[in-house]
């Protein structure tokens, strides 16, 4: 089965105070080093970028301007994936990411779900909030047993990842418009080093973690 990848740079880094996607780890950008680990799995590599975008393409095949959402840039990045049986959706801002962890998701496309995710066992306690004017309470402890974080990469059926962005608009991520469409979504293991780049802190985290492999 053939696989393409989209990997999403498209957002201005609001909270990181620019477009963390372009900042260099070593010699490489964040956007770039994404795109290498997605060329594990794919045989074509589709980047998404924000408007004004001026580099030079990062590494991938072929670069589209992205949405004023996640949804409407992912979509953007589809219509160039029209031949693949699979498509894998990448968040840029996560570096770290492993071929390893590529292929699992993609292994269990091939093994027939319509959607992999990687995930990781919540392992801290979590509380249920609400805000009552300056203060905000605690409603009550939810149960973590069934409850996982999850990541990217994401893989898909790229029949099934269509349908479900031409029925639903938007969501955090892909999978939950699979999930809407009633689509068989499963859950790898998911990597604890596989950071997403929000804050500048976070930069220099992947950096050192880069590094020490060296």
């Amino acid at each position: 089965m053939t696989v393409a990848a989209i990997v999403v740079a498209g957002g201005q880094g609001a909270r990181f105070g620019g477009p963390k996607q372009f900042a260099l780890i070593g010699d490489e950008s964040v956007a770039a080093r994404s795109v290498r680990l997605a060329r594990s799995v794919a045989s074509r590599v589709v980047l998404v970028v924000p408007p004004g975008y001026e580099g030079n393409g990062e590494g991938a095949d072929l670069t589209v301007t992205g949405g004023a959402s996640r949804g409407a840039s992912v979509r953007a990045g589809l219509v160039e994936c029209a031949d693949a049986d699979i498509v894998v959706v990448h968040d840029a801002a996560r570096p770290l990411a492993t071929p390893s962890l590529f292929q699992s998701v993609v292994d269990a496309v091939n093994g027939g779900a319509d959607a992999a995710i990687p995930g990781l066992a919540i392992t801290d306690t979590v509380k249920r909030v609400v805000a009552t004017g300056s203060l905000t309470e605690v409603e009550g402890t939810v149960p973590r047993d069934n409850l996982v974080t999850v990541q990217t990469p994401q893989a898909f059926r790229r029949d099934v990842l269509v349908r479900a962005h031409e029925k639903f608009n938007d969501a955090t991520d892909d999978a939950a418009l699979v999930e809407a469409l009633a689509g068989r979504v499963v859950v790898v293991t998911g990597e604890v080093e596989n950071i997403k780049i929000t804050q500048p802190g976070d930069l220099d985290r992947v950096d050192f973690f880069v590094r020490s492999l060296r």
